[in-house]
């Protein structure tokens, strides 16, 4: 296999990951590492976080993946000029030889993630090589795709998962022996994870990780718009090409199982009196005056036993739990798996969103998605919408799901820890 450049398809025979020449930060060039990364684009919280990122480092990687001007087209000529801009000033500059990546994250709490990052052959859901789990809005893939045309770069790396033998295979065995050697950077960020990154260039040590990765499959744990991006520039662009790849991070959940964590609802423009005052006789409602914290636990406990949701906004938490059955029989769709229609999130689209409230799932000016718990509680106080906080999906549901092919509702899940956006980037026209 070539490592300075890309293998024909017809070697393909699984997952196919490829050294690529990565981006990265010239540290002299900016305030600090940390000061330039952001989480991924979907995850920060407009326009708080936004802003805090934009004014952390006039270089952060914000303005890359979340460019502002007055229209799309605008915003994505933006970025494009200000990552030329960053290149000809030194401020990003390539790696001088292709390369895969070993990207760590610790934090305080004993959490080790470690993967490799390289650039992924992209390819058909009917190859059944990497698996989705949820479904995509549409307006969102083609934003993403606007984006990386414009740039002509996979600006950050999304989060794909594999099983392994949870004992040291060639991949795992070097990413071990990698880590023992002093990494390209170490940075911590506000968040309290530390981020170190090593490069792999031995022809001998890629094709060992290329040869053990195409024996697997992945799981998408975050990047499904990504994922769809990819797909859809790739069949835009004769092959072969830069395009037939997309920038990855791939973890072996065996040996560094990540945490899986909910993804809540803002609903605009719906007061929680009117959105309580839809459910009579459909829900049991229980008012709970207590912190965040102890309203978690009271969702988690009730979510044991069906269906549940917490609905914040007005100062309190108010339960939702044993969903009346006949509603959900006349409503949740009958053509998938009994693990799919019991589901939270979708009870959550089928019924609640689409019957009860009539709020459409990919309207942004309806319904926004919200990694964080506090935050969503915050912005729905504040703006006098509802929020609606999910109780998180085991990962063997999620896997079992997309082996059978079935999706699950938009934003179902939130796998992390995620890589921080602007360690590496890779360009396409290198």
């Amino acid at each position: 296999m070539n490592t300075a450049g890309h293998p024909e398809a017809t070697e393909r025979r699984g997952l196919e990951l490829t050294p690529f020449r990565g981006l990265r930060y010239d540290p002299d060039r900016v305030g600090g590492l940390a000061a330039v990364t952001s989480p991924p684009y979907d995850v920060v919280v407009r326009p708080d976080g936004l802003h805090h990122l934009q004014d952390a480092d006039p270089h952060n990687i914000v303005r890359l993946i979340l460019p502002q001007a007055a229209t799309p087209a605008a915003r994505n000529e933006q970025a494009a000029k200000t990552l030329r801009r960053w290149l000809s000033e030194g401020v990003l500059a390539a790696d001088p030889e292709p390369g895969l990546y070993v990207y760590e994250q610790r934090d305080g709490d004993g959490m080790l993630q470690r993967g490799v990052i390289g650039a992924l052959r992209v390819t058909e859901p009917a190859e059944g090589l990497v698996l989705p789990h949820e479904d995509v809005m549409p307006h969102v893939v083609a934003d993403r795709a606007d984006l990386m045309r414009a740039t002509s770069a996979n600006l950050e790396p999304l989060l794909l998962t594999y099983r392994g033998t949870g004992t040291a295979t060639d991949t795992t065995a070097l990413i071990e022996r990698t880590v023992e050697h002093p990494p390209l950077f170490s940075t911590t960020t506000e968040d309290g994870f530390s981020h170190r990154l090593w490069s792999i260039t031995d022809p001998a040590d890629l094709a060992r990780v290329q040869s053990d990765l195409t024996r697997h499959q992945a799981l998408i744990a975050d990047g499904h718009h990504r994922w769809a991006t990819y797909r859809r520039l790739r069949a835009e662009h004769p092959s072969p090409s830069a395009w037939d790849y997309g920038l990855v991070l791939l973890v072996d959940t065996a040996r560094y199982p990540l945490r899986v964590r909910a993804i809540h609802r803002l609903l605009h423009d719906l007061p929680v009196p009117d959105a309580l005052a839809a459910l009579d006789g459909h829900f049991r409602v229980r008012r709970l005056d207590v912190p965040l914290a102890e309203a978690l636990e009271a969702l988690a406990d009730a979510a044991c036993a069906g269906n549940a949701y917490l609905l914040a906004g007005d100062g309190a938490f108010h339960l939702l739990d044993h969903p009346d059955p006949a509603l959900l029989d006349r409503t949740v769709p009958t053509d998938r798996p009994t693990a799919w229609r019991t589901l939270d999130a979708t009870v959550l689209h089928a019924t609640l969103l689409a019957h009860i409230w009539h709020i459409p799932e990919d309207d942004p000016t309806r319904i926004a998605y919200i990694h964080d718990t506090a935050a969503t509680v915050r912005k729905a106080e504040r703006d006098g919408g509802t929020a609606v906080l999910m109780h998180p999906v085991r990962e063997d549901v999620v896997r079992d799901l997309a082996r059978q092919g079935v999706t699950m509702p938009r934003k179902s899940t939130s796998f992390g820890p995620k890589p921080a956006s602007g360690l590496v980037l890779r360009a396409l026209d290198l």
